[in-house]
């Protein structure tokens, strides 16, 4: 089930009657957080619950992506060829990247970071919503492929990310 614009309204309309200040929800494919903001309105975060796609090399010295992976290059959503070894961070949903919270902060991360499985390393901007992308996986920032405002296809790659060993 997909969800409109006029549902996400609704939703929110809703929560504006509650007393609550916080709405946590969780499925098998994506976690939703709502927050009242001091100014009334809501802050949201979102995370799309994906297993990581990994890059190994076949004995050939090929590149192998995983069946999710596979599948995403197959739709045109990848962003260049596979890197053997390291893991790619994919665009959860077809928007603007955004490598800073807002203009004029510090990126997320930069070349060279360090990061954890919850690790925000961007965002991705979709219909006014500002949706959280997670590295998924521990290791350290190997390359970022795209630039500061660049439109992103879903399952676009972001970033590759070299992962502990």
């Amino acid at each position: 089930m997909d969800l409109t614009n006029q549902d996400v309204a609704d939703i929110l309309a809703a929560l504006d009657s509650l007393p609550y200040d916080e709405l946590d929800l969780q499925t098998p494919r994506f976690r939703l957080t709502l927050r009242r903001a001091p100014s009334g309105g809501w802050t949201e975060e979102s995370q799309i619950l994906a297993d990581p796609t990994a890059i190994t090399s076949a004995p050939n010295g090929a590149s192998v992506a995983s069946p999710q992976a596979q599948e995403l290059a197959g739709a045109g959503g990848g962003a260049g060829a596979g890197r053997a070894g390291l893991v790619a961070v994919a665009a959860p949903l077809p928007g603007t990247f955004y490598r800073a919270p807002r203009p004029g902060a510090a990126p997320f991360v930069e070349v060279g970071d360090p990061v954890a499985e919850d690790t925000v390393v961007a965002i991705v901007e979709t219909m006014k919503l500002m949706n959280s992308v997670h590295a998924g996986t521990r290791g350290r920032v190997a390359e970022i492929c795209l630039g500061n405002a660049e439109p992103a296809a879903q399952g676009a790659t972001l970033m590759w990310i070299a992962p502990e060993t």
